[in-house]
């Protein structure tokens, strides 16, 4: 449709310009502002293999490294206890989180000494569901996400995860063995691979449906231009013009069990929407090499060197070594494109807080919407999406996810000496870790997270 095309360029443009983030000296991120609701992100950016489709800041996992890496993350979390931070809520992405349960385990326990946390939500990947894995989770942990990304046996090998994390039939099968265990088992998909025909996801969705899940991600694949370059080379070009096909094909066919609860986020019907952090709290603090964090209207993004984030942490620093302010209105259209991607915008809380109505503030984004039927409910007090809408939001925030991760492959590429060799080998040819999530990702965005994680 025309109004893809228009938002994808348009999109890709905007991201260019504001995802650009200066180096910075920073002590510390700033003490929290009062009555305003976070959510704490922890990244651990292990892997026992990598993907070769996932942008986020990962390393293969040595155990001392990761040992080592857990402890200076639980001392992080201790420096944002006292800048006087509390959060409700905690969100753990990676990477793998559970490649280490042990210290897993660990830093949830700190993080429900040191915060009035509710609710734990944690990405996994197929091979962990197991007792042994699942077992210290299960009074730790109440919303698990795992990252299958497709139940096609061809597609897995395609993107190196079949000898890992085993056939379609046995992924199934662990997943049905966890139903019921957790409070949420969010299952996390990926559309739109280049290989990827009409039937291999009509039986993704088919298969999907008998898993037990009570929630599923569908990301569309979100490739930054490095990614996509490497794609085009192995298994083809990314086709853009069906992506569009193949979010109808999505939401009808689950529709019978699963209601959307974002753009991309469908839950079983009467069961709310229950993962997108990025919804419920518009700040977060991300802890962890390649962590972002978003406070009161600036973007923070944490070191991605191991051996830098050791240092830092070691001498009292803040893992953040990046940062960008955002311009009034950019944090307009963040708060309409974060709004909308959970369905709905409030028009009052909106004027309330940037002392304008959107139509005002943002005339020509609110006009291309209306224009392109965007809305089923356009008053003063709320807008809120039709079917087309919630793909123009996927659409919108598939540009913007691959801008966070054009971020990432930037910090990736700025490596050297053993870190540089353990994601690049001989740092001429991307080995295994040349990437797509996701990833937001962590889409990370394609996305892993498993992977539904911050920025």
């Amino acid at each position: 449709m025309i109004s893809e095309r228009i938002l994808t360029t348009v999109m890709r443009r905007a991201s260019g310009r504001y995802l650009t983030l200066e180096p910075a000296e920073i002590s510390s991120l700033p003490a929290p502002v009062a009555g305003r609701e976070c959510l704490l992100y922890v990244h651990v950016p292990f892997c026992e293999r990598l993907c070769p489709y996932c942008s986020f800041n990962r390393f293969p996992y040595q155990p001392e490294r990761a040992r080592a890496y857990f402890e200076h993350l639980r001392d992080e979390m201790r420096m944002v206890a006292d800048l006087g931070y509390d959060f409700g809520a905690l969100y753990v992405g990676g990477g793998t989180p559970t490649v280490d349960i042990d210290e897993l385990t660990r830093t949830i326990d700190l993080a429900r000494e040191l915060f009035t946390i509710r609710e734990v939500s944690s990405e996994t990947n197929p091979n962990h569901l197991h007792p042994r894995w699942i077992d210290p989770l299960v009074d730790r942990v109440d919303r698990f996400s795992v990252g299958v990304q497709s139940f096609d046996d061809e597609l897995l090998r395609q993107m190196d995860r079949y000898e890992k994390y085993g056939s379609a039939y046995e992924i199934l099968e662990r997943l049905r063995s966890i139903e019921g265990v957790f409070h949420s088992l969010n299952v996390d998909m990926i559309f739109n691979f280049p290989s990827q025909t009409p039937e291999k996801l009509s039986a993704d969705i088919a298969i999907l449906k008998e898993t037990g899940c009570n929630q599923t991600t569908f990301y569309p694949l979100m490739a930054s231009p490095v990614v996509e370059e490497s794609l085009r080379r192995t298994v083809g070009r990314v086709d853009y013009a069906r992506e569009g096909r193949y979010y109808t094909m999505i939401s009808e066919g689950l529709a019978d069990r699963f209601s959307p609860a974002s753009a991309w986020t469908f839950s079983r019907t009467g069961g709310g929407m229950i993962d997108e952090y990025i919804v419920d709290y518009e700040d977060y603090v991300g802890i962890g090499s390649g962590a972002f964090s978003f406070l009161d209207g600036t973007l923070y993004v944490n070191t991605f060197s191991l051996k830098e984030y050791a240092e830092r942490i070691g001498a009292g620093l803040t893992g953040a070594v990046r940062k960008r302010t955002f311009a009034r209105t950019d944090l307009m259209r963040y708060r309409m494109l974060m709004g909308l991607f959970g369905l709905a915008l409030d028009r009052g809380a909106f004027a309330r807080d940037f002392g304008i109505d959107i139509e005002l503030g943002l005339p020509l984004e609110i006009a291309f919407l209306r224009g392109a039927g965007a809305f089923s409910v356009d008053t003063p007090e709320r807008l809120e999406l039709t079917d087309v809408g919630r793909y123009l939001l996927v659409v919108m925030m598939r540009e913007f996810f691959i801008g966070v991760n054009s971020v990432r492959d930037q910090a990736r590429a700025a490596l050297t000496g053993e870190e540089r060799t353990l994601l690049f080998g001989d740092g001429e040819r991307p080995c295994a870790a040349d990437h797509v999530k996701h990833p937001l990702a962590e889409a990370t965005m394609a996305t892993e997270t498993a992977e539904s994680s911050p920025l």
